[in-house]
């Protein structure tokens, strides 16, 4: 009875909830094949993973584009950690939200998760799709 109680006093944070997860799984659907379709087939075998282009611009448009492109990496983390529980692709969500961010110890967790074959042939099959080459897998 109190729960039923509680669901009528917050039905507009209820549907608000519902209406950002299909947000979600709309938004991962649309931007994960794009996303993973412009990662380099070498990112996980390269340790400089093509730095050297942004590093030529404009130190303020640099820093801007650091921030924006950590900003966005995080905000696909968090929906990729709720889409492991509401409708969606979690685990890739999460990976390019990693991809997208910097911080320390970075480039060992990618270079882990991509050696899990199942997490590579998920990737790989996105890639296939949209006419990319397959990632080189990681040698740990």
């Amino acid at each position: 009875m109190i729960d039923m109680i509680w669901v009528e006093a917050h039905q507009g944070l209820l549907l608000s909830l519902a209406g950002a997860s299909v947000l979600m799984f709309i938004g991962s659907l649309i931007a994960l094949p794009f996303l993973l379709a412009r990662i380099p087939e070498d990112y996980f075998v390269d340790p400089h993973r093509h730095s050297a282009r942004l590093k030529s611009l404009h130190p303020v448009v640099y820093v801007s584009l650091r921030l924006f492109k950590n900003l966005v990496g995080w905000v696909l983390v968090l929906a990729g950690i709720l889409m492991l529980v509401l409708p969606g692709q979690g685990i890739l969500t999460i990976i390019m939200g990693l991809v997208l961010s910097d911080f320390p110890g970075k480039y060992a967790l990618e270079r882990r998760l991509a050696s899990k074959q199942r997490v590579l042939d998920g990737i790989n099959w996105i890639r296939r799709r949209s006419g990319h080459p397959p990632l080189v897998p990681p040698q740990i």
